[in-house]
């Protein structure tokens, strides 16, 4: 449930040039427009869904430097999920985690971090699995 926890703080944003495609993972809540919570990318009965807690699917996270941040979904046993605190993406220790507090991507001080709210340069959420 931690990622439930992570989306009351974090608001995910689409961008309106790019409404079906990507989204940004954000602080800042004057990127885009928030997604609605009936909208396929947040439902947790969605394959998509990023509080679906069965899904290996989700949105790829990827910082605007080009770093892949993982998988954006609610299984805490994905390997490459966001919620499993065990794996690479989802460790509060590791470095390409936006749940180390202290890493380029998930301290509320850095330009690439989806928990800073002033930054202009947010993690971007990329559905192009077919959605």
């Amino acid at each position: 449930m931690r990622l439930i926890a992570a989306f009351a703080a974090l608001i995910l944003a689409v961008p309106a040039a790019q409404a079906q495609q990507d989204a940004y993972i954000t602080a800042n809540p004057y990127l885009g427009t928030t997604v609605l919570p009936y909208d396929a990318r947040v439902s947790p009965y969605s394959s998509y869904g990023a509080l679906n807690p069965y899904t290996n699917g989700g949105g790829k996270i990827y910082a605007q430097d080009g770093t892949y941040l993982g998988r954006l979904n609610a299984n805490k046993y994905d390997t490459e999920s966001v919620s499993n605190p065990f794996g690479q993406y989802g460790s509060p220790y590791s470095s390409t985690s936006i749940n180390n507090p202290y890493s380029s991507y998930g301290s509320p001080y850095s330009s690439f971090s989806a928990r800073n709210p002033h930054t202009s340069t947010p993690p971007i959420v990329r559905y192009d699995d077919g959605y």
